[in-house]
């Protein structure tokens, strides 16, 4: 009975109204197969979701994470005045990329940007009490992805993966 209803025949050939319907069933494509092996793919897939996860653990205060990053840097950095080529630097990003970001710190009034006193091309970065204020919850978002993902895979295989993605990126940065 069943048999009959998905279109099977008694001679065990199949209606042609099964093989329309399975035409229609979505299937792989061809190229997930490289992509499965593919750390380029695995690696940009997985920034695109960790940008997504922390731009929601940022949005109460307005921030993207490099936004985020340098008022985590500016605040365990404090006292000392950070100029914004060493941040640029250390994020391995553009000091454009980085003049954009702190133009928004600035606008929003968390951090403060003065001329070096020793370098007049140069700026020095040091961060408002809102700021510092933003900074700490900036920190404790940050630290809380961090332990969910350390409990996730643990803390050893986590430091495994984090050195397996460095030397991937230093070997694609050597060509």
């Amino acid at each position: 009975m069943i048999a009959a209803r998905l279109g099977f025949h008694k001679d065990g050939f199949v209606s042609t109204r099964i093989i329309e319907v399975l035409n229609y069933i979505p299937r792989a494509m061809r190229i997930e197969a490289f992509l499965r092996e593919s750390p380029m793919f695995a690696v940009n897939r997985a920034a695109r979701r960790f940008e997504s996860l922390a731009a929601r653990a940022l949005a109460g205060d307005h921030l993207g994470f490099l936004e985020a990053l340098v008022l985590a840097a500016l605040f365990f950095e404090a006292p000392r005045q950070v100029k914004p080529s060493q941040l640029a630097e250390t994020f391995s990003t553009t000091r454009g990329n980085l003049s954009h970001c702190i133009s928004s710190l600035e606008a929003k009034g968390l951090l403060l940007r003065k001329i070096d006193p020793e370098d007049a091309h140069a700026y020095l970065l040091a961060l408002k009490p809102q700021g510092k204020r933003c900074a700490l919850r900036v920190i404790a978002a940050l630290d809380s992805m961090q332990k969910e993902f350390e409990s996730e895979i643990g803390k050893t295989a986590l430091a495994e993966t984090i050195k397996s993605i460095r030397r991937l990126e230093a070997r694609a940065g050597a060509r």
